[in-house]
């Protein structure tokens, strides 16, 4: 099942509480967007988790869906919150307090890519700024919503499973210099959006794999963990970030030689994952 905002794939028979996203894989850039930027067409990709979607597609086989972008994160953010619009790109919004996320260009309709680079020559009206949020932002989180809505229904929890990449660049400027850089970071805004012992058996998913993991250092999650999470509901909501080299080509946005063998061992991890059940969870809070 697809529209112009997603792609969403149904297990055969759904047996798993868990659903798998990948709200920033998106790769098919209107040629309206990229003659509109003065960015080339790679350094347009550079805030894309490129190849995220196919790394986790098979998750349907453990009986999960998965929801993917279709369009670009540098075209709207689903991982922000759907009025974070920037002053500095769109007129008409007035200046007042930002976030720093909005302050830096990260905002909904992103001003910038990777590096602060700036995407436009100038600013975008609101009118176009809303239409993207009625046409892509709002059919990707009402079916998001709806899917998590059908596994707590289903299975008396719902678990989120918000899958992203990292560039191998923000470990190392976040890194200590002692301690081995992670292979993956797993993000529950500190304990809000999950609860202990789901984010326990994910981190143990991926670290019987092999995989270094760490915990919301440098990324805890944002609108979307936020957003979805609610433990004392039995509604679970994890954010997935994977270093960009072990799978890619990041100056080159390709897929390495042993892509496949990366992915055999994430979708072994996702396995795991898709087998948390409710018995292992405390009951919601009435």
């Amino acid at each position: 099942m697809s529209n112009a905002s997603y792609r969403l794939k149904h297990p055969k028979e759904k047996t798993s509480s868990v659903v798998f996203s990948s709200p920033h894989s998106g790769r098919e850039y209107p040629s309206s967007f990229v003659t509109q930027s003065v960015l080339d067409p790679l350094t347009l990709r550079s805030s894309e988790d490129a190849f995220v979607d196919l790394l986790f597609r098979q998750v349907t086989d453990f009986g999960a869906p998965m929801i993917s972008a279709v369009f670009p994160r540098a075209w709207v953010d689903l991982n922000r919150r759907s009025d974070e619009f920037d002053p500095a790109l769109i007129e008409g919004i007035a200046r007042g307090a930002l976030s720093p996320r909005v302050a830096s260009g990260l905002g909904v309709v992103p001003r910038v890519v990777s590096g602060g680079r700036n995407i436009y020559r100038g600013k975008l009206t609101r009118e176009e700024a809303r239409s993207r949020i009625e046409v892509f932002w709002k059919p990707y989180h009402a079916a998001l919503q709806a899917l998590l809505d059908e596994a707590h229904k289903a299975f008396g929890q719902a678990i989120l499973v918000d899958c992203h990449s990292m560039p191998h660049e923000a470990l190392v400027s976040n890194g200590s210099g002692k301690a081995k850089l992670p292979d993956i970071v797993i993000g529950d805004r500190y304990g809000a959006s999950a609860d202990p012992r789901v984010v326990g058996q994910v981190e143990a998913a991926f670290r019987a794999e092999g995989f270094v993991v760490a915990r919301n250092m440098p990324f805890a999650g944002a609108y979307i963990v936020e957003q979805y999470g609610r433990p004392a509901q039995n509604r679970h909501a994890i954010q997935i970030e994977i270093d960009r080299s072990l799978y890619m080509d990041e100056a080159r946005i390709e897929p390495r030689a042993d892509f496949a063998k990366v992915r055999a061992a994430l979708l072994r991890a996702a396995r795991r994952v898709a087998a948390i059940e409710a018995d292992d969870l405390p009951l919601a809070a009435e």
